[in-house]
């Protein structure tokens, strides 16, 4: 994430995503396991990515991951190991 976001051209993009990253319950490092877990993810037509995202996600032991990007919902659907869906389906589901 770290990587990604030093490489957006919008200051006040970046600003906010490095805010975020100091409410993180974790910081995941990337690992021989988890890159193979991406490949597998990336697998499914998901850029790499975003494939890694949810695969770290999945090795920090997250039960959900919320995104906005419906072609990543739409790939990650049936996935076995974490629920894949948008905040408004979360808060559904949630409540």
């Amino acid at each position: 994430m770290d990587y990604e976001n030093q490489a957006n051209p919008f200051e006040e993009r970046r600003d906010v995503v490095a805010r975020w990253k100091t409410a993180a319950a974790a910081d995941v490092a990337e690992t021989d396991a988890i890159v193979q877990r991406a490949r597998e993810i990336a697998s499914r037509g998901l850029h790499a990515k975003d494939a890694l995202h949810v695969a770290c996600a999945m090795a920090a032991g997250c039960d959900f991951f919320l995104t906005t990007d419906a072609f990543v919902v739409k790939r990650m659907r049936g996935f076995a190991g974490i629920a894949v869906m948008d905040p408004t389906q979360f808060v559904i589901e949630v409540e």
